[in-house]
């Protein structure tokens, strides 16, 4: 046991006794327990395989490659929309572990498995970019907009798409299209500054003026 993830469970304002008993689980499935992103978090071979996380209504075991796993019973949950490897199981009591302590087991022997096999998931494959419909035709209108979003790095395009995709409203969606056609004209990301950094990246204040 790890005494980092001893203090974790202890200072949780709740699913305490869930916790414990999941974790006494995952290590008798013969997982190394650690502490990481501030989460109880459990390897095999040094590889990642699975992670406890603590929320306000439930707490959840996820799997790192869970979307691998045979899941005929449709236990596992795909946590976000853009979540392609991670899958979860969700709890709310020690009752429901109890009742899926088998199911965990066979997750985790499952998961072991693939790691010895070295098994990766094709994100290639699973991260096909799905455009808002209003994009598609701004794009169509404008020939040289078209040439040069496509010609943006593939993590580019998927930051575009994820900022145009958010609004509910179709006017929403088009004004932040349209707001994004100087940068997306001169090759810049949503997230780039002038200075050529992200604005995310600790280098970069972000207090440039953005195009």
């Amino acid at each position: 046991m790890n005494q980092q993830v001893d203090d974790f469970i202890a200072k949780a304002k709740k699913w305490q006794e869930e916790m414990s008993q999941l974790r006494m689980i995952l290590i008798d499935c013969g997982l190394t327990e650690e502490y990481k992103w501030k989460q109880p978090c459990y390897s095999f071979q040094k590889k990642n395989v699975a992670i406890i996380a603590a929320f306000k209504g439930y707490f959840a075991l996820s799997f790192f490659q869970g979307a691998l796993l045979k899941d005929p019973k449709g236990v596992l949950i795909q946590p976000g929309d853009n979540s392609q490897a991670a899958r979860q199981i969700r709890f709310e009591n020690v009752e429901e572990i109890i009742e899926l302590e088998p199911m965990i087991r066979k997750y985790v022997e499952e998961a072991k498995a693939l790691v010895e096999a070295g098994a990766q998931i094709d994100f290639k494959e699973k991260t096909e970019l799905v455009f808002p419909d209003e994009l598609l035709t701004i794009l169509d209108d404008n020939p040289e907009l078209k040439a040069a979003f496509f010609a943006l790095t593939p993590g580019r395009q998927r930051g575009y798409n994820l900022h145009f995709s958010a609004p509910k409203q179709s006017a929403t969606k088009i004004s932040r299209i349209e707001s994004s056609i100087p940068r997306i004209l001169k090759g810049k990301g949503f997230h780039d500054c002038i200075c050529g950094k992200s604005k995310r990246m600790p280098t970069c204040d972000g207090s440039h003026k953005y195009l």
